[in-house]
């Protein structure tokens, strides 16, 4: 939790300047404390391995977090009970006359179709606009990064010529951007895609701050310059064999996948991956919590 210090102490500037996250006395005195309300959008086939990814993360915070799971009701899903949607998810419908503090919404297995070809894109922009007024601030993963950005600024998304998989290395562009608080100057992202967007277009959006960028794996966070909406285009959730799994699978069906950049020690796939982004994704989903989310939403949502 933030430091709480009087206006007046010298410290506060000093704290600030060296981006230490502080709070007068007389904010925090008058601030009222409830459960956030959180939404994650999961549109993963692997529901349950996606809940438990980021919950972990959310968890790791002294901070109250309700969460609320939605489903696409225009997609049947083949790889979840139909019995874990109907007890634990819910439909646009049944929560669209509620507010949330904020949504996750998650990549998909969907990045060789156009967006209008996916068969829930109607009803994902629907959940995209509603959350202009219900939702205080979002944060988009992957595709559904890739998804939130072609709906809100009409960008583009583009084959890779080869997958982008591994674990790369990653710099912050803005080390002062709350977002980007704690992370060190050079920090890994796992990555796991065949579209990419770029910085060229990005450049044309005078709303849209890159936070972070590698050199290998190109633009990885952005921001609205609200810093009400942001999107990764890594998976910082993602467990220590959530790439061995992928690997595993596709190379089983035959297909042509290269080994993980950077993630097997030696490159050999029978030995144990280790972990080099877990305190990146805990610290990312932290302060997204802290400062965008906790400290900027009305404690009445009925005034978002």
């Amino acid at each position: 939790m933030p430091i709480k210090i009087t206006n007046e102490l010298p410290a506060k500037a000093f704290l600030e300047k060296e981006n230490v996250f502080v709070m007068a006395e007389d904010r925090a005195n008058s601030q009222d404390i409830r459960p956030l309300k959180i939404l994650i959008v999961n549109l993963m086939p692997t529901k349950v391995e996606t809940e438990t990814q980021l919950l972990r993360l959310l968890s790791n915070t002294p901070l109250q977090v309700d969460i609320e799971l939605l489903q696409m009701a225009t997609h049947t899903s083949v790889n979840t009970s139909q019995e874990h949607l109907t007890k634990f998810y819910k439909t646009f419908d049944e929560i669209k006359n509620d507010k949330f503090d904020g949504m996750i919404v998650t990549g998909a297995p969907v990045e060789h179709m156009e967006f209008e070809e996916v068969d829930y894109w109607e009803e994902l922009c629907t959940v995209f606009e509603w959350a202009k007024t219900n939702v205080y601030s979002t944060f988009n993963i992957c595709w559904g990064a890739q998804a939130a950005l072609y709906y809100y600024y009409g960008l583009k998304k583009y084959p890779l010529e080869k997958k982008m998989f591994g674990i790369f290395e990653h710099k912050p562009l803005d080390l002062y951007h709350p977002l980007m608080r704690g992370l060190d100057d050079i920090y890994y992202v796992p990555q796991s895609r065949h579209t990419e967007i770029r910085m060229d277009d990005i450049a044309k959006i005078k709303d849209l701050q890159v936070l972070s960028y590698s050199e290998k794996a190109g633009v990885h966070l952005l921001s609205d310059m609200n810093c009400r909406n942001f999107f990764s285009t890594g998976h910082s959730e993602y467990d220590a064999d959530t790439l061995a799994k992928e690997y595993f699978r596709d190379k089983n069906k035959g297909l042509d996948i290269q080994i993980p950049y950077n993630y097997f020690p030696d490159d050999d796939p029978t030995k144990s991956p280790v972990i080099k982004w877990r305190s990146t994704g805990v610290l990312l989903f932290t302060n997204w919590l802290n400062y965008f989310v906790y400290q900027r939403t009305p404690y009445d949502l009925s005034n978002l």
